[in-house]
């Protein structure tokens, strides 16, 4: 796996919490940085995946709903 490098420039009361929390961890602000990177891009990709299922139920199941609607 190859790594990147990256300049971040974050707010100082960001730093400060990020400091405080790496220390109570035991682990580093960059290491912090990248699961929030990680939970990010989880989120937008489940994001994803229930709008497509919420678009698939409404066109494939339209009749059924208004059915429904209407009980």
């Amino acid at each position: 796996m190859g790594l990147m490098a990256m300049n971040l420039r974050v707010p100082e009361d960001l730093d400060r919490r990020l400091e405080k929390l790496a220390a109570e961890e035991h682990t580093s602000k960059s290491a912090l940085l990248l699961q929030g990177a990680e939970l990010v891009l989880q989120r937008h990709a489940r994001r994803r995946e229930i709008g497509g299922g919420l678009d698939f139920v409404m066109s494939h199941d339209a009749d059924l709903l208004k059915r429904l609607e209407d009980a």
